[in-house]
C-alpha cells in the first residue's frame, strides 16, 4: 500500500515571534521550522529568544495534534554562507551534525531539514563554495543520518532528514542526488523563485516543476521521496507601457512581493489570466503596467493532481504567513488529503 501523500509548511521564525493562532496542524504532516543558521561549523539559533519561544510554542501543537512532526531547518537563501566550511572536513560533518541534534534533542523535536542555498554555486553574495561541495553535500547527509539514527535509537521516535534543494536541473550538476538521497526521507524540491532575465516570465509554474522533477527522477532520486514545492507568495514586476498582459515583456523594474491572500482579497484593476500551456496564474494592471507571477487556487489544484498522479511523496510550501487565510493551504488539503 503506497504511502499517504505528505503536505510540509515551512513556518519562518527568522523574523521573531510566530503567530501560531495562524497555525492549524491538522491541515499538516510536518512543520519545518525555518531557520538556524550556520556559524563557526555549528548549527546555532541565532535569535535564541524568539527561537526557544516559537520552538516550544510549536511543541504545544505537537501536543493537540500528536501526528504533527517539526523539523528545523537549516540554512535558507540568507544563512548558507558557511556551509561549505562546515561540511570540509569528517570531523566538521560529524561536529556540524551533533550541534544540529542537540538542537533536536533540546527542544523534543522530530528531525533536521537541509536548505544550503547552493552546494558547488553562489548563492548569496559572499557566500563560499568549492568543487568539494559535491561529494561533501552527500557526506553531510550521511553524517546526520548516522546521529539521527542514535537519537532515534534513544528516543524510540522516527527522526526525519530532509533537503531543500533547487527547483531547477542545474542543482544536480553541484550535487550527487542519487547519492545523497539514499540517507533523506524527503527531496523538498524549491520548485519557485524560477523567474529571472529581462522579460516577465512564471516564477512557479507546474511545466517547469515537471521538467525539474523530471531531470531528479533521471538522476536516481525516487518520485516517493520527491515533493513538489508550491509558492505562498508572488513576484512581481513594472513593465514596459501598452504591454498587452504583462507576460514576456520587458521588465522596468522589480515591484512589490505579495503573498497569496492579499493577492485573493486586495488587487484592484489587475486583471487574471491562466496560461494553460505552461500551468500557471498570472496578473496584469494595465494603468499600472504591474505583471505578478503566482500560484493560485486553480495552478495548486493542478500540482496536487499531478503529485498523486505520479505517485510523489507530497507537496511542501513557502511559506505559511504569506496566506493566512489559507486559501491555498485548503486547497492542497482538499485534494492531498
Amino acid at each position: 500500500m503506497a504511502a499517504k501523500p505528505v503536505i510540509v509548511g515551512y513556518v519562518g521564525g527568522y523574523k521573531g515571534l510566530v503567530d501560531m493562532n495562524m497555525i492549524h496542524p491538522s491541515k499538516l504532516t510536518y512543520i519545518n521550522y525555518a531557520f538556524v543558521n550556520v556559524i563557526a561549523n555549528r548549527a546555532v539559533l541565532t535569535n535564541l529568544k524568539t527561537d526557544t519561544i516559537n520552538l516550544k510554542n510549536l511543541a504545544v501543537l505537537k501536543k493537540k495534534d500528536p501526528s504533527l512532526k517539526v523539523l528545523i531547518s537549516i540554512g535558507g537563501w540568507s544563512w548558507s554562507k558557511n556551509f561549505s566550511d562546515a561540511v570540509l572536513s569528517d570531523t566538521s560533518r560529524k561536529a556540524f551534525a551533533q550541534s544540529a541534534i542537540a538542537i533536536v534533542r533540546k527542544f523534543n523535536l522530530d528531525g533536521i531539514d537541509i536548505d544550503w542555498e547552493y552546494p558547488g554555486s553562489l548563492g548569496a553574495k559572499d557566500n563560499i563554495y568549492r568543487s568539494e561541495d559535491k561529494q561533501n553535500y552527500t557526506l553531510l547527509f550521511r553524517s546526520l543520518r548516522e546521529a539521527l539514527d542514535t537519537l532515534q535509537n534513544e528516543t524510540g521516535r522516527k527522526m526525519l532528514l530532509t533537503a531543500a534543494v533547487g527547483g531547477f536541473p542545474s542543482f544536480l550538476h553541484t550535487t550527487d542526488m542519487g547519492k545523497a538521497q539514499q540517507y533523506l526521507d524527503y527531496v523538498n524540491l524549491m520548485t519557485y523563485d524560477l523567474d529571472g532575465g529581462a522579460l516577465t516570465q512564471h516564477h512557479t509554474s507546474l511545466l517547469d516543476a515537471d521538467r525539474t522533477i523530471k531531470a531528479f527522477a533521471a538522476a536516481g532520486v525516487p518520485y516517493n521521496k520527491m515533493l513538489m514545492g508550491i509558492a505562498f507568495y508572488g513576484h512581481s514586476y513594472i513593465v514596459k507601457k501598452d504591454s498587452n498582459r504583462g507576460l514576456g515583456d520587458s521588465i522596468v523594474t522589480h515591484g512589490r512581493g505579495y503573498g497569496y491572500s492579499y493577492i485573493k482579497d486586495s488587487l484592484i484593476g489587475y486583471h487574471y489570466y491562466r496560461d494553460r500551456h505552461a500551468k500557471a496564474a498570472y496578473w496584469y494592471n494595465p494603468t499600472n503596467n504591474e505583471f505578478i507571477t503566482a500560484d493560485d487556487t486553480w495552478s495548486v489544484k493542478l500540482k496536487c493532481q499531478y503529485v498523486l498522479y505520479h505517485k510523489m511523496a507530497g507537496v511542501m510550501f513557502w511559506e505559511y504567513v504569506s496566506d493566512p487565510k489559507e486559501y491555498l493551504l485548503d486547497e492542497i488539503d482538499n485534494i492531498i488529503k
